[in-house]
């Protein structure tokens, strides 16, 4: 597999290691419906090529913004629905995916970005990244129960409900990431958790299933309950008017 890098997706493959380079630097790597069609194909394929490890992680200066909103004005609720039910679709084929995931974030991490940090099984921050989950401010259930799985349900109820920044070094007293490592050490960070991969993916995916809970069907049902409630594209212009 391989991405142009005019693409807003990079894929690498290296033996059995498939890296996803998110590719759109000018928007902070923020989750197009593009993009996010591109991710779920290639995570799909990745599941049936003998990939043993799936790399993510952003191009330019910031992991990712989230959810891209640009295209707001010209979408209609039920477009938004569709939208962040893919990308439920696609954090939920990561988190259960046939090998093993490392994600590799820097910069600006935010939203649906973060979930998809959230979603895999090594978390990795460069030092001075930052991360904010503010969906429930514009009432999207996204992830929540994931990042409950993770951080435990106060840290999760106290981060979510304040909608605040949180730092790389909190992050990995939470948690929420497995540790922090300057981006100048991926590249060992990346061959060291390849060597660490000894299962083959039908042992590996057993594995997930006995150790992870398996809430996908309640997650789905959560996230579009909540996007279905009529008004989210006002909410959301709501929600991005107090940040301007």
């Amino acid at each position: 597999m391989s991405g142009a890098m005019g693409e807003c997706l990079i894929i690498r493959r290296d033996a059995a290691t498939t890296e996803l380079r998110l590719n759109r630097p000018a928007k902070a790597n923020a989750l197009s419906g593009a993009l996010v069609e591109r991710l779920l194909d290639a995570v799909e394929q990745a599941g049936g090529d003998g990939t043993r490890l799936l790399v993510l992680r952003g191009e330019g200066a910031n992991f990712c913004a989230g959810f891209d909103f640009s295209a707001v004005e010209q979408s209609t609720d039920g477009d938004l629905l569709h939208r962040f039910v893919r990308m439920e679709l696609l954090l939920q084929a990561l988190h259960h995916a046939p090998f093993a995931t490392l994600a590799l974030c820097h910069g600006g991490t935010y939203g649906a970005g973060a979930d998809l940090v959230c979603v895999c099984d090594r978390r990795i921050a460069a030092p001075g990244t930052v991360f904010r989950m503010p969906g429930l401010r514009f009432g999207i259930a996204l992830g929540t129960r994931r990042l409950a799985q993770r951080i435990g349900a106060d840290a999760a109820r106290d981060i979510l409900g304040s909608s605040r920044t949180f730092a790389a070094d909190e992050a990995e007293r939470l948690a929420f990431t497995t540790a922090t490592a300057a981006q100048d050490r991926w590249d060992t960070i990346i061959a060291d958790t390849n060597r660490a991969v000894r299962l083959e993916p039908g042992a590996l995916a057993t594995l997930k299933g006995l150790v992870q809970p398996d809430t996908r069907c309640a997650d789905l049902a959560a996230l579009a309950r909540s996007a279905s409630i009529p008004g989210l594209k006002d909410r959301i212009k709501a929600f991005r008017a107090t940040r301007e």
